[in-house]
């Protein structure tokens, strides 16, 4: 089920019907990068999506390039297919405008001030438990309000109306925690159930279950083609699957190309010392002279690093392969995302969206 960049557009998305995109994965995988490319991605349409961060690092803003996003909902891009290099003439009629994507960082103790206005109509109150340090105090004895207050924001914007009747958001992306916390963060149901089993919080807590056990959600988790990262992602599936929390795909970034083709891999560990310094010698590395011996010479010293790179390469070619079949017993969608070697400013953003729209992520 896995597919590659280099396949044909895709019309058909993976999601249709999910609203809330949730993504993690393990720490050092990429997943705040993908999470913005995934927006951009859903957003090429024509679309209006939101971007929510909730770990208060402000990954979103550095990615982008802007200034530190506040708590509320802000404007950071717009994107076409053009954009992404797909053709603008497969899009929908509907999809003539660029998309847009909005951006929230969520702010915590902001959050419980907002709740605790909308349930408790505390106001000032609210504002004076503020200064003497509740709101600290509440989220550090009672980690699930927490969650919570995040799961919810996400949630209530995911099935926010406008007075027209019309959906705010076409789609929501959130910018999750670790794959290693990921279902306790989601389970948020289970989390308050010990904290209050009546009153606002446990009524928020249903309202949230209810929307991230929908189907208008999907949890999608970032991996790298290797040992640990795959691991923990398979070890995240089962919970998710445990939990009953919906499953989405998985996205497999910073993958390199290969160098050698299937062949040359297996003829690895031979003895080709000759072979690659008749090579050499052909390619013009053993100098201007056409005497075999001096040619020979002049290209010994690469012979053995260039073989070891060779060997090296091979070991790697061969884990990936055994760790993509390790995804592939998952059997749910994946997307291979390249490496991007200069690093992922703004352009190699635009770029991602545009793979991940190709092969029907978005």
């Amino acid at each position: 089920m896995a597919r590659t960049p280099g396949q044909a557009d895709r019309r058909d998305p993976d999601w249709e019907g999910v609203r809330l995109h949730v993504v993690s994965g393990k720490g050092g995988t990429g997943k705040t990068t993908l999470a913005a490319a995934l927006a951009l991605a859903l957003a090429a349409d024509g679309g209006r999506v939101l971007l929510i961060e909730v770990e208060g690092r402000q990954g979103i803003a550095e990615l982008f390039g802007i200034a530190a996003l506040p708590y509320e909902e802000r404007r950071i891009a717009s994107v076409s297919r053009r954009q992404l290099g797909l053709p603008a003439a497969e899009a929908p009629a509907d999809a003539a405008q660029p998309g847009e994507v909005f951006a929230l960082a969520i702010d915590t103790e902001q959050a419980l001030l907002e709740y605790l206005e909308m349930f408790y109509k505390l106001g000032r109150a609210g504002k004076a438990l503020q200064k003497v340090g509740f709101v600290d105090f509440a989220t550090t004895i009672a980690p699930g309000v927490r969650d919570v207050l995040l799961t919810g924001k996400a949630c209530e914007a995911t099935r926010r109306k406008d007075p027209d009747g019309r959906r705010r958001y076409d789609a929501v992306v959130m910018d999750a925690p670790p794959t290693g916390r990921l279902t306790r963060f989601l389970n948020v149901n289970a989390e308050v159930a010990g904290l209050a089993r009546i009153g606002p919080i446990h009524t928020q807590a249903q309202a949230v279950m209810r929307v991230l056990k929908s189907p208008e959600t999907a949890v999608h988790l970032v991996t790298l083609l290797e040992e640990m990262p795959v691991q923990e992602t398979v070890d995240g599936i089962a919970e998710l699957r445990e939990a009953k929390l919906p499953v989405g795909g998985v996205m497999v970034n910073m993958v390199r190309p290969p160098v050698l083709d299937a062949a040359a891999v297996a003829a690895v560990d031979g003895n080709h010392r000759e072979e690659v310094a008749l090579a050499l010698g052909e390619a013009g590395l053993g100098g201007r002279s056409r005497k075999p011996e001096t040619v020979r010479a002049a290209v010994e010293p690469l012979i053995d690093p260039l073989l070891e790179q060779a060997r090296e390469h091979a070991e790697r070619v061969e884990l990936e392969r055994a760790q993509r079949a390790d995804l592939q017993q998952l059997r749910i969608p994946t997307y291979e995302l390249p490496l991007l070697g200069e690093g992922v400013d703004l352009g190699g953003l635009y770029r991602l969206a545009g793979d991940l729209k190709r092969q029907g992520a978005a």
